[in-house]
């Protein structure tokens, strides 16, 4: 596990019901690791997904994650988009700001298109790791991915876009393990 690829991976969703709603964009940070220390970006990702259910979409997650169709015009569909994610994602352990969250609609769409998940079974979850690393302190922010990177110093200026949240993601794990 010291010696996997990192995928530092971030979704945005029409809403927050798995059932109900569905992934419309997933970025991705894949780093190299040695001895558990994360290493070189290897390869970065912003895979938007057309979505099939629009109707169903929640105003102000699309309000707050910024979908417009214009930009979702080339968009993959879902199957293209799962298997262009598996490639990419191959053989590295899954990083995210509340995992549970991610890797939720992450298994329905795999499953929705019968691709193949091909991500290390273990998953990481920066959100407890902050928690653990953290919560003692008097200054210690909230848990929030925006509110670590304040405390860090980690810029996000497109917050809620699925690459640059990956990005933070990224910046937070590297803060944290040097704490």
């Amino acid at each position: 596990m010291k010696n996997k690829k990192l995928a530092f991976i971030d979704i945005e969703t029409t809403g927050f019901d798995v059932e109900k709603h569905e992934i419309i964009e997933i970025g991705g940070v894949i780093v190299e690791q040695k001895d558990g220390i994360p290493g070189n970006i290897i390869d970065e990702f912003e895979i938007k997904i057309r979505p099939e259910r629009i109707e169903n979409a929640d105003p102000e997650a699309l309000s707050i994650n910024g979908y417009n169709e214009a930009e979702w015009m080339f968009a993959l569909d879902k199957q293209q988009a799962m298997e262009l994610f598996a490639e990419k994602t191959k053989d590295a352990m899954m990083l995210a700001h509340n995992v549970a969250f991610d890797y939720s609609f992450l298994a329905k769409a795999f499953s929705d298109t019968g691709v193949e998940n091909k991500m290390f079974y273990a998953k990481l979850d920066t959100l407890s790791f902050a928690y653990a690393k953290l919560h003692k302190r008097e200054d210690a922010p909230r848990m929030a991915l925006g509110a670590l990177c304040d405390y860090f110093g980690i810029e996000n200026e497109r917050a809620h876009t699925a690459l640059a949240d990956a990005r933070a993601t990224y910046g937070v794990y590297k803060k944290l393990i040097e704490l």
